[in-house]
């Protein structure tokens, strides 16, 4: 059975993949995530490379791949930074709705369109795969798991999130938070996840909690204490924004324009 293109006036989704020195997994990740948005996936959409600092060949590489296929774009930054990679990807495109996955795919990709329709259909601003949402099904090490947990705790106790998991390599996000939320996320590395969620959520953007199949990546490159205390520190950074009068200000000048909207 042929699939299904999708109209052209279906918004249009750009899935990023960020990477740094992934060239032995690079093409399958590509290859993988063109099969999958290629059978039936809803809305039109283009699969984006974000190289970031990589020296064994992963820019070279992305560049090969985006000539081979119309529908890959690609860039390489010499900065390293997952976040910074995201924000460039995000920022300097015409999607409708922009998204990302890890290289290694350890989320499945089937919960991508349950992302992008809660952004086009459901009236979210903003979607989060969670490995902690009770019909998420996971595959990881008793570190890893307790070490999520009591991080996503710490959010809940200090920041009072909603959110059920900040660090799941696999979200979306409607052209509204990029235009309007992303210019204020400072971190540029692995927090750059959670300070996206919290600064959403306080400024009363919607979020929807999606759950995934996930299974952990032996190979994962992230140094889990250094990031760790990264995470924690920007935590406390954080805690002191939202308490500002600056950030209630804007916060309060979101709702009130939220709410003359409701009632036009």
């Amino acid at each position: 059975m042929t699939p299904t293109a999708p109209s052209n006036r279906a918004p249009k989704v750009r899935l990023v993949i960020p990477c740094l020195n992934e060239v032995a997994q690079l093409e399958w990740s590509v290859t993988t995530c063109r099969e999958y948005l290629g059978k039936n996936f809803p809305y039109r959409w283009e699969v984006f490379v974000a190289d970031n600092g990589s020296t064994d060949g992963t820019a070279e590489l992305a560049a090969q791949l985006a000539q081979r296929y119309p529908d890959v774009g690609y860039f390489t930054i010499p900065k390293r930074g997952r976040g910074r990679a995201l924000k460039k990807a995000w920022s300097e495109c015409d999607a409708d709705i922009v998204a990302y996955t890890d290289v290694d795919l350890s989320t499945d990709l089937g919960a991508l369109e349950k992302l992008c329709r809660a952004i086009h259909e459901g009236g979210c601003d903003l979607g989060t795969g969670s490995r902690l949402h009770p019909d998420s099904q996971i595959k990881r090490g008793l570190k890893r798991e307790v070490i999520s947990r009591c991080y996503n705790l710490i959010l809940k106790l200090v920041l009072w999130v909603d959110f059920s998991d900040a660090q799941c390599g696999f979200k979306a996000a409607s052209r509204r938070v990029i235009d309007e939320v992303l210019p204020l996320v400072e971190d540029n590395n692995w927090f750059f996840d959670t300070e996206l969620l919290v600064l959403s959520e306080r400024l009363g953007y919607k979020l929807a909690d999606v759950p995934v199949r996930w299974i952990d990546d032996d190979d994962s490159r992230v140094k889990i204490v250094k990031t760790a205390i990264e995470d924690l520190q920007g935590v406390w950074r954080l805690r002191k924004l939202l308490w500002s009068r600056a950030f209630r200000g804007r916060a309060a000048q979101r709702a009130n324009r939220t709410q003359a909207a409701a009632g036009a």
